[in-house]
């Protein structure tokens, strides 16, 4: 009896990610099993559409293949125990989990009756996961059909509109509904730098002497009480000589208080913008960051500990009792004067879901200093930008004292203006740098650039009335300056403010178009590519009315209204797919004259055949076809470029067969032209000349990781396992006479530095 009772109080607590286990399992008895789904297990198969257009959008799941062993495992535990609390990410593609796990288990036979409970964590501390124990639910329908809303909205245009751009450009291309839109800005920005026509104009500034010997320095703003715009050297000159003749009188001295609000607590988009502007980290490691953070760090004399609350999130709420902790620490540790006397709220967005909190630490009392030597160097920086803006988010405003100086000369209207901080009040704690204003209003389009003749300076101290000795004028000519790329905080801040993807979609979108080869990422922005600009003109062509953002705009409010149970999921596909369907024949029907109109002539004559030679775009770029492929199959590499798929001379060692070069996802290799009945392959090294440190017989080649990132290892790699992400130089040492140094490239200097010793030596780089 006493083991039946056991067993039938044992439970099962899932949620996605194996660190989160680790972590829960400190605050549950024994009675609570916690193991870890890793994300999805059944989704929308990748081999063909996956739904049933005729039957009212139906969708065919199946079991990912590389799942199937965590479902057995997950199968074995819940046959073990009768209640099962799904506790995965609260959101939709964490309730689409749930759902589909219960789903899954309901299904299976002899397997037993089985309760299944909701529970939600907004933070991994151990009140809020006894708290969500003890407060179970269900699982959020409304939630699950947004999910698979959104899921099948985006495979039917991924599948539909990629086989298109595989007719007009090449085979492997694909296109996502919000990924598409965000291509389209940056090229249009693109567009925008590559079509903007400078425009020059001057600025007049008068530097004057107060009675007191004080120097004071004025820009030129009016004459005869319009505004000043100087356009060429001409009337700069001509106005710098009537002023030299000009008495300069104070006209006027305007003092008053200012007063700072700060800024609200972090969402999703204001912590990839700001991470991007002060730490330099994309959205991507800004989110894994986060998400390492919300899940669990080991942290000395605690354990395991989750240290912000959930990351994806849209609005600016915070509970009571986080906020009345915040409260009492500010007031320890700086005082009654920068406590609020009313607690500050922050309204959130009309289009933001309310369920979860701002960002913010889970606990106000363990300051970033406590938890620096348990948290790795980027995990520090985050939690100390997190932990900063909520505590300053509850603090009190900044006061300034602004003044500005009129100077009338004759027609003349010169000002000067000045800021100084009186009491810093929350900028204590949160320092907002001065350029960030400046980047917005060019990133808005403004052309010329914003300037300030004494921002944050004291100002001397005159009078009205007062008469000023001229000094100096000095004229400065100027341009106007086209707007900057975008970059990963301007990207996210465009994508809120157009209402284009949600929180959990902003990093994915970048990510997608990186690893698409549709933009690069340099120094100071994203890029589009030659490919990315085709594809997207091809979209843009043929898709004007989806691939827009007041239209992915309004498919987003309409997955948030399927949320809240406002619209019937299969009847917004149903309407969808009404107006998607006539766009996609349309595209169809004139598919081939896009092809023709991207494929150009290069006037060449086919060697083979006697044909036409046009450019054509492959998977890795253009090059030259003849244009009776597939009958013909000349293909040349283009500008000289180096020529692949071509025999080298040399025979396959297993079959005999011609060695040919290809390219691959990873570099340059040698195969068998026998492929696939012959497998032999061998990687085209490109070597640094510098001998392995470890090994002593190998040589240091560069390789590949994941596609895209490069790092250097040995060439005898996988017996000698030498590694470095730097590269290595053949340099010996000039400290300790090691045989190589390494290069590591930073986004403004170069180290070259002795692994060895401490020798380094720095270059800036000039990103002017």
């Amino acid at each position: 009896m006493v083991t039946t009772k056991k067993q039938s109080e044992k439970k099962l607590i899932l949620v996605e990610s194996p660190t989160k286990v680790k972590t829960i399992k400190k605050f549950v008895d024994n009675k609570y099993e916690v193991l870890a789904t890793k994300g999805h297990i059944i989704d929308l198969p990748k081999s063909k559409l996956g739904v049933d257009i005729e039957n009212n959008f139906e969708p065919t799941y199946i079991v990912l293949r590389d799942k199937m062993k965590t479902l057995s495992e997950l199968k074995k535990a819940i046959k073990k125990v009768d209640e099962v609390y799904l506790a995965t990410d609260p959101d939709r593609e964490g309730e689409a989990i749930c759902w589909h796990i219960k789903k899954e288990i309901e299904k299976t036979k002899n397997i037993g009756q089985k309760k299944f409970y909701r529970v939600l964590f907004n933070e991994i501390t151990k009140q809020a996961v006894l708290n969500g124990l003890s407060n179970p639910g269900q699982i959020n329908l409304n939630l699950v059909n947004a999910q698979q809303a959104r899921r099948i909205l985006d495979r039917l245009v991924g599948y539909k509109i990629s086989p298109l751009l595989w007719k007009a450009i090449r085979k492997g291309l694909s296109a996502g509904r919000v990924q598409s839109v965000a291509l389209k800005l940056i090229v249009e920005r693109q567009r925008e730098i590559d079509n903007f026509k400078p425009v020059e104009y001057w600025n007049i500034f008068a530097i004057l002497q107060t009675l007191k010997q004080e120097k004071l320095k004025v820009k030129l703003i009016e004459k005869d009480g319009k505004k000043l715009e100087i356009k060429n050297k001409q009337e700069s000159e001509e106005i710098v000589n009537d002023l030299k003749n000009q008495n300069y009188i104070v006209s006027d001295v305007i003092k008053k208080e200012r007063k700072r609000k700060p800024l609200p607590p972090f969402i999703t988009s204001t912590l990839q913008q700001d991470a991007a502007r002060k730490l330099y980290f994309n959205a991507l490691k800004t989110m894994k960051i986060a998400q390492e953070l919300y899940e669990g760090v080991e942290i000395k004399g605690e354990g395991q500990v989750g240290l912000i609350t959930y990351m994806r999130t849209d609005s600016m709420r915070v509970s009571v009792e986080a906020q009345a902790e915040a409260l009492n620490f500010i007031k320890k540790e700086y005082g009654e004067n920068y406590v609020p006397q009313q607690p500050n709220f922050y309204k959130s967005k009309k289009s933001s879901q309310d369920a979860h909190e701002a960002i913010r630490p889970t606990s106000i009392w363990r300051t970033p200093e406590k938890l620096k030597d348990s948290l790795d160097s980027d995990q520090y920086k985050l939690y100390s930008l997190i932990w900063k803006r909520f505590v300053a988010s509850q603090m009190t405003n900044a006061i300034f004292d602004d003044t500005k100086i009129k100077v009338s000369a004759g027609p003349y209207l010169l000002t000067a203006t000045g800021s100084v901080l009186k009491f810093d009040g929350f900028l204590r704690v949160y320092e907002i740098p001065q350029e960030i204003n400046r980047i917005e209003d060019i990133d808005k389009g403004n052309g010329e650039e914003k300037e300030e003749t004494a921002e944050n300076q004291q100002l001397p101290d005159v009078t009205q009335g007062e008469n000023l000795n001229l000094l100096d004028i000095i004229s400065e000519q100027k341009f106007t300056q086209p707007p900057p790329l975008y970059n990963d905080a301007t990207l996210v801040k465009a994508l809120e403010e157009k209402d284009i993807g949600r929180p959990s979609t902003y990093a994915p979108i970048i990510a997608t178009l990186l690893e698409r080869k549709y933009v690069t990422r340099e120094k100071k922005g994203f890029i589009p590519t030659e490919l990315g600009i085709v594809v997207n003109d091809i979209l843009v062509k043929s898709f004007p009315d989806l691939i827009n953002e007041e239209y992915t705009a309004k498919m987003e409010d309409s997955l948030d209204n399927i949320e809240d149970g406002k619209i019937e999921w299969r009847n917004f596909l149903k309407e969808f797919y009404q107006s998607f369907e006539p766009m996609l024949k349309n595209a169809e029907s004139h598919m081939n004259d896009l092809k023709n109109n991207i494929q150009e002539d290069t006037g060449q004559i086919c060697d083979k055949c006697g044909g036409k030679m046009i450019i054509k775009w492959g998977r890795f770029g253009k090059f030259l076809s003849c244009e009776k492929y597939p009958e013909c199959k000349n293909a040349k590499p283009l500008n000289g470029g180096p020529v692949f798929d071509e025999k080298i001379g040399e025979k396959c060692p297993d079959c005999g067969s011609e060695l040919i070069k290809k390219m691959g996802p990873y570099g340059a290799f040698i195969a068998c032209e026998k492929y696939p009945q012959c497998k032999y392959t061998k990687q085209i090294l490109i070597e640094t000349g510098v001998l392995c440190p470890e090994c002593g017989t190998g040589k240091i080649v560069e390789r590949t990781f994941k596609r895209y990132r490069k790092f250097y290892g040995c060439s005898n790699y996988p017996q000698c396992k030498f590694m470095t992400w730097d590269k290595p130089l053949n340099q010996k040492c000039p400290k300790c006479d090691a045989n190589f140094l390494l290069e590591k490239i930073t986004k403004n200097k170069i180290t070259i530095y002795c692994k060895k010793c401490e020798y380094k030596e720095t270059k800036e780089i000039n990103n002017e």
